[in-house]
């Protein structure tokens, strides 16, 4: 890599154009062009104005000698104003996929992370961890992520969270398609009050087609009483939820299954 290809890769990674970098130096644009090119090159002072901004050695930008530049420095930043909690910290690695950072990390009042993997109050990434979260796999306060969502309140095709809606949805208060909660409402529900279209199971339970529970009604109603169900009474629920159950995927009847007899047996 000549003198050339290392100032482009620099500016490119700093996201300057031709004409900000001139602006940052104090030449014409087409200096900067001509540099690029190979056309000339810039003078010592220059040459070092550009060191200086990119944070490398002398060495390495005239000659290659260094086998490439250092990291970019962690940028920490502490606002006082008179209100010394009013602190921000910020870490955004230099590698980038897809133009974001792989790792950004922004902590402070107002602050918001945006990377592969997002660190802040506010944070979007494919992973990403914070107060408020959006991304693939997501963890936070309040938490939303297309895949897995954790939180106190958390929307994701898995959520697990406080309040939690999603197609797979377990929590103090469950929404979803398979709902297990305190409060779970959805197609298939076991929690202390469920209520689903197809199968509910909790101690109060309501089901369009099965219910089981201490209080139930449905369709085909399963009453458990104080001392649980045992032996053929509990064969006879799980006999029943796989019936209900029916062109649903496996591991649903067995989640129901499991819940009746670690809950109500």
């Amino acid at each position: 890599m000549d003198f050339r290809e290392r100032l482009f890769e620099l500016r490119r990674q700093a996201g300057l154009s031709q004409e900000e970098l001139a602006n940052l130096l104090g030449v014409t644009r087409q200096a900067v062009q001509k540099w690029e090119a190979g056309a000339s090159r810039p003078d010592m002072d220059n040459l070092l104005s550009l060191a200086d901004y990119f944070k490398v050695s002398l060495d390495y930008l005239a000659t290659g000698k260094e086998a490439s530049p250092p990291p970019a420095a962690t940028i920490v930043n502490n606002y006082y104003d008179g209100h010394p909690e009013r602190w921000h910290y910020e870490y955004k690695s230099k590698r980038t996929l897809f133009g974001m950072p792989l790792v950004h990390i922004n902590l402070g009042r107002n602050s918001w992370a945006r990377g592969i993997i997002a660190i802040g109050s506010i944070a979007t990434g494919i992973v990403a961890f914070g107060g408020v979260t959006f991304g693939l796999f997501t963890l936070g306060a309040v938490s939303v992520g297309l895949l897995l969502a954790l939180g106190a309140v958390s929307l994701g095709a898995v959520s697990i969270g406080a309040v939690a809606v999603g197609l797979l949805a377990w929590g103090g208060v469950a929404l979803g398609w398979l709902a297990v909660g305190g409060v779970s409402l959805g197609v298939y529900a076991a929690g202390g009050a469920s209520v689903a279209s197809r199968v509910a199971v909790g101690g109060a339970a309501a089901a369009q087609q099965l219910a089981i529970g201490v209080d139930a009604e449905g369709a085909q109603t399963i009453l458990v009483p104080l001392e649980g169900l045992k032996d053929a009474a509990l064969m006879e629920a799980h006999t029943a939820i796989d019936a209900a159950c029916q062109g649903a995927p496996g591991f649903v009847a067995r989640l129901l299954k499991f819940f009746v007899w670690a809950e109500m047996s």
